[in-house]
């Protein structure tokens, strides 16, 4: 049983291509159950930070890759808004890859009018643009704590509980993280009120959210690391967060209970 997605666009950010916490098999069944018109890539796509120290790229990276090509293929609009981890890809501002367009950001207006800066966000982190050394310790850092999250999580599989994020837990519970946050997202803000925009929608810091900050609609789609969410615009213009993990949780009773053998078709 699936549960489709049809949209006016897509917004997805921060996958992490070529690292091992990259939820590339929940990626692709995302996009498979896609239909949109237009899709955002706002950033951290591949993780050139990381490969630069080693390479990993499974068959399921390669497919991620080669599904977003087929959609650009389709007749899908693909834009590509390069992040911190994928910058090297700037260079490129305004060139077309097979069917895929590289911009710096981009103005998006929504079916009913309303217009959003598009942007990775990382601009607007001091610490990414005034102290990379730290950016980078921190990337090393988050990467730890992913790894001991899997491990954590593999064990929760084996008594039968759901993910647990315990990067998400410490974002909500280290007040120096919750400051970093808001200082960003009222960062963001303001450059899209600088720019006449409605609203902006980012990524980079790995926290799906929606709200108002001083008249300025504040989007983050979030991440494919730990969260896996997306945020979509619906055909009347109002814009959602997808949380695809739920999703898939919630499609698996009722898949079960379609193959068991138990369960008998209603009579009509």
């Amino acid at each position: 049983m699936t549960q489709g997605v049809l949209c006016r666009t897509a917004f997805i950010s921060d996958i992490h291509l070529g690292t091992r916490g990259c939820q590339a098999e929940l990626l692709l069944d995302f996009i498979r159950e896609l239909e949109c018109d237009t899709l955002y890539l706002i950033g951290d796509i591949i993780d050139g930070w990381r490969l630069k120290g080693g390479w990993y790229w499974p068959q399921a990276h390669n497919d991620v890759v080669q599904k977003i090509l087929r959609l650009g293929r389709k007749g899908v609009k693909v834009i590509y808004v390069p992040g911190n981890h994928d910058d090297r890809v700037r260079e490129f501002c305004g060139v077309h890859f097979g069917g895929v367009v590289v911009a710096r950001d981009a103005i998006h207006t929504t079916a009913d009018g309303q217009r959003f800066l598009v942007t990775h966000g990382d601009e607007f982190d001091g610490i990414v643009q005034h102290a990379k050394w730290l950016a980078f310790l921190g990337d090393w850092a988050y990467r730890a704590l992913i790894r001991v999250n899997t491990s954590f999580n593999s064990v929760r599989r084996l008594f039968g509980l759901g993910y647990w994020s315990l990067s998400a837990f410490l974002k909500v519970k280290v007040k120096n993280a919750l400051q970093f946050i808001e200082d960003f997202e009222v960062a963001v803000a303001d450059e899209a009120r600088r720019r006449g925009a409605d609203g902006v929608i980012c990524g980079h810091i790995h926290k799906a959210e929606m709200r108002d900050i001083g008249g300025i609609l504040y989007v983050n789609d979030g991440d494919w690391v730990e969260s896996c969410t997306a945020v979509i615009e619906n055909m009347d213009g109002s814009l959602e967060i997808i949380h695809w993990a739920d999703r898939i949780k919630q499609r698996a009773p009722l898949q079960r209970m379609a193959q068991s053998p138990d369960v008998q078709p209603v009579a009509a």
